[in-house]
């Protein structure tokens, strides 16, 4: 599981940005979004820098 900072991510609508990003990247992943602490965790099988790279391209950087 990975667990990501994400400073943009403030409110329910930020939320479901970052979630279709990264679902967009693994259909199968598990996503928990907390914008409150502006916290995503992903359980996935593919690798971090995936997703990483897609909430960057969303608009979304993300720090580990």
């Amino acid at each position: 599981m990975f667990r990501f900072t994400v400073p943009t991510m403030t409110c329910g609508g930020c939320a479901r940005s970052v979630t279709k990003a990264l679902t967009e990247v693994d259909p199968n992943a598990r996503i928990e979004t907390d914008p409150t602490a502006r916290a995503v965790r992903v359980d996935s099988t593919l690798g971090e820098g995936v997703f990483v790279a897609a909430l960057a391209e969303a608009g979304f950087p993300a720090a580990r």
